[in-house]
């Protein structure tokens, strides 16, 4: 189940957009402006952001260009300027694709498909946090210089909270993110070794976790900024 953000204020366009995409296997949170969709993507967990450029409190690109200090998921851009200079300007604060109004909904929902299968979701360049040092394009991770081994699935395991940094992630979303070879039954049990393993090598005290903090009743959150 891909969970989708659409920050548009045409609620009507916003609505249309939720019919196209639905039987997509797809949910949808709709924000109306710059502020509510901050709001989500400090405490929700997306797989693709619709971002119209024209909103009532700003410039979308302004919220794109924040969205790309700290994520790399997907985003389409929306907007009603068709300059070059707009669209060039969309691309190189990181936009996924660009979208000019007025649009097909068919061919959103394809341009949509193409991002959602791309799996985009990475951690872009090396990130530092305290001592860590964390590539996941080379696979090198590392804490205090000293190399950290980490099996595939602690790779994913960690990518996703180090992406949402400060957020929690529900179980479920997490073995989705995970578990993605198409299995229909994942043990419940998986993701609890895997948050155990990952802390045995990466907290100096694994009973006391620092970094991968369980939030009761609803998932485990990279606490440290």
């Amino acid at each position: 189940m891909n969970h989708i953000l659409i920050v548009e204020d045409d609620t009507a366009l916003s609505n249309g957009i939720v019919l196209a995409l639905k039987e997509d296997h797809c949910t949808f949170v709709q924000a109306y402006d710059i502020a509510a969709a901050k709001k989500q993507l400090k405490t929700n967990f997306f797989h693709l952001v619709i971002l119209d450029v024209n909103l009532p409190d700003g410039n979308g690109l302004d919220l794109l260009a924040e969205i790309r200090k700290k994520l790399a998921l997907p985003v389409i851009v929306l907007t009603a300027n068709d300059l070059e200079t707009d669209i060039v300007t969309g691309f190189e604060l990181g936009a996924d694709d660009y979208i000019t109004k007025p649009f097909s909904l068919m061919v959103l929902r394809a341009r949509v498909g193409v991002q959602l299968r791309k799996g985009r979701y990475q951690v872009r360049d090396t990130v530092k946090i305290d001592g860590f040092s964390f590539s996941f394009a080379r696979m090198e991770f590392k804490r205090d210089g000293k190399p950290i081994e980490l099996s595939k699935t602690e790779q994913k395991l960690l990518r996703v909270l180090i992406e949402n940094k400060g957020k929690t992630i529900s179980r479920t979303d997490l073995v989705d993110r995970i578990w993605t070879d198409g299995a229909e039954y994942v043990d419940e049990n998986a993701l609890s070794v895997t948050i155990k393993r990952l802390r045995d090598k990466l907290e100096e005290l694994p009973s006391a976790p620092q970094y991968i903090k369980t939030v009761y009743g609803i998932g485990y959150t990279w606490a440290v900024q």
